[in-house]
């Protein structure tokens, strides 16, 4: 394919991606497809001669869309979603055009220097301190690895970078059982081992309990183990559980231990001043990630990690070989210092544009309907026979169970078989309930009442009546 048969080609594939937009209401939502179904329609061998383009894209038309679970639907309201604003795709068509691997400053400079200026813009947005400085992942699971290896090295002395964990002392991390699982792999991959991940009792409200944090460092001291850091959630992503950032950091910070808040999901919503409180004292942490792709419509994969102070990460993941200097340029930013992998996209280019298209009253504007939608849809499916709000809304996260485990499993395969919207699980205080999180980019208010529409007609009832 030549340039110019791509420029005839990029048109047939926007007009195709537009008819696709236009059409996600009229599919179902999750794939309608078993496993082995798509890989059977596709050979078994690559070619060994050149195809023409016009075969490819009729093949992609007839095989992969009608095998894929549609994320960008209006009425995906499973998981978090993983938005992709029109203008994120925009930008990311050209940062595909550049295909710039922005490993280094000098590979990259505008990739360089927008990735510092659009974290200063996030920071700003987001209402957090002006001491924070950052980077941009891939996803809130790479930023977490990364403030959890620096955790272990800083813990250590730093004496683990060269002489690897022979030796030292068993480290310990903190958490709450609310958090979410990338924890558990980090303090696997950083050599920890879970057995050494302490998860924390919660209060009442689901958040950390701070004296018990305290209690559990303590007695990790007293057994001759070392504690290394201390990992809080806001809006976590099982029922959207808060810790008390202020007060667990107060702990932490009494034990000179490393702290990181992992706010992937919630972190996008602090764009609105009135929902800050789920973070407060947020400023006092070492570290922080929050996912613009999950509900700013940056679309995946885009992950901002904040830091009060780069260096200790960057001393335990930095590595500059001869070949990676920047001749005559001491002082530059190489961003592949600050995390794991070497190499980097262009990823600040869709935050500048989606910020610029939608300006932060527009993003807010959505956050804020989102929110208010699912606190109505709580209300009216707690109101409907047989119907239980198990955990009330965390923002835009809620969920509810209809009648016992069975019974609500059974629910949700036949809410999930139906198409018209898609929903996920999970347990909480050991029973099964459905989950409800509302932040797809362009849902309206019908999408979303359009899962009470669909409850009440596979449970048969009808504003409450049983038919």
């Amino acid at each position: 394919m030549t340039h110019d048969e791509l420029l005839e080609w990029s048109r047939r594939a926007a007009e195709w991606a537009l008819a696709y937009h236009k059409g996600l209401r009229d599919r179902p939502v999750r794939a309608q497809t078993n496993y082995g179904a798509t890989a059977a329609r596709l050979p078994t061998a690559p070619p060994e001669q050149a195809e023409p383009v016009d075969t490819i894209f009729a093949d992609f038309e007839a095989i992969v869309p009608d095998a894929m679970t549609h994320w960008q639907h209006p009425r995906f309201f499973a998981y978090f979603p993983a938005n992709a604003a029109p203008a994120s795709m925009l930008a990311e068509q050209l940062a595909n055009a550049i295909a710039a691997q922005a490993m280094l400053w000098q590979t990259s400079p505008a990739a360089t220097e927008m990735e510092q200026v659009m974290v200063g813009w996030l920071r700003a947005a987001l209402g957090l301190g002006a001491h924070f400085t950052g980077t941009i992942h891939d996803s809130a699971t790479t930023a977490t690895l990364s403030a959890v290896l620096t955790m272990r090295d800083r813990a250590l002395g730093w004496r683990s970078v060269d002489e690897g964990l022979f030796g030292a002392p068993r480290l310990r991390i903190y958490a709450s059982a609310q958090t979410h699982s990338s924890v558990d792999k980090a303090v696997r991959l950083a050599g920890i081992g879970q057995a050494n991940l302490v998860k924390i009792p919660t209060r009442d409200d689901f958040g950390m309990d701070p004296a018990a944090l305290d209690a559990a460092i303590r007695a990790d001291l007293a057994a001759g183990y070392k504690p290394a850091g201390v990992v809080l959630c806001t809006g976590g992503t099982s029922i959207g559980a808060c810790d008390p950032v202020a007060d667990c950091l107060a702990v932490a910070r009494a034990h000179d231990l490393y702290t990181h808040v992992d706010a992937a999901w919630a972190g996008s919503a602090m764009i609105c001043p009135e929902f800050r409180y789920l973070w407060g004292g947020v400023d006092g942490a070492d570290s922080v990630v929050f996912n613009p792709h999950k509900w700013l419509g940056v679309q995946f994969d885009c992950a901002v990690q904040f830091l009060a102070d780069p260096a200790p990460q960057i001393r335990s993941l930095g590595l500059r070989p001869d070949y990676l200097q920047t001749l005559g340029q001491d002082e530059v930013v190489n961003f592949n210092e600050w995390t794991v992998p070497l190499g980097r996209r262009f990823r600040a280019l869709k935050i500048w544009f989606v910020l610029r298209v939608y300006g932060l009253e527009g993003l807010r504007a959505r956050i804020r309907n989102h929110v208010t939608w699912a606190q109505e849809l709580a209300r009216v499916i707690g109101d409907m026979p047989g119907f239980t709000i198990v955990t009330a809304p965390i923002l835009s996260l809620f969920t509810f169970r209809y009648g016992d485990d069975a019974a609500t499993e059974n629910l949700l395969a036949q809410v999930n078989n139906d198409g018209r919207v898609y929903l996920t699980q999970t347990r909480h205080e050991g029973q099964f309930v459905i989950r409800v999180q509302v932040g797809q980019f362009d849902c309206t208010r019908d999408d979303v009442m359009t899962v009470a529409t669909v409850l009440r007609a596979l449970t048969h009832t009808d504003g409450g009546q049983c038919l």
